[in-house]
């Protein structure tokens, strides 16, 4: 008989990566959830500023608050 191999396991690049958030005006918010093909690529970090811009819009809409600018994005520490 003939011995079976196994192959490598397929890599799924699924779930989210955390960022904190900070604001202009000195605020912050923690692990904001980032999905984790978006920042995968060439750009590193770059779309996830985008990403992150466009829930503050949504935030902000909702709760009829205005969207504050981003002053600086970091990796949280998980």
């Amino acid at each position: 008989m003939a011995k079976r191999t196994k192959s490598a396991p397929k890599v799924v690049e699924t779930g989210y990566v955390l960022f904190d958030v900070i604001y202009e005006d000195g605020s912050q918010t923690s692990n904001r959830r980032v999905p984790r093909a978006a920042v995968m690529g060439l750009d590193g970090d770059d779309p996830a500023r985008a990403i992150i811009e466009e829930q503050d819009r949504t935030i902000a809409e909702k709760s009829g608050r205005p969207q504050l600018p981003i002053k600086k994005l970091i990796r949280a520490r998980t």
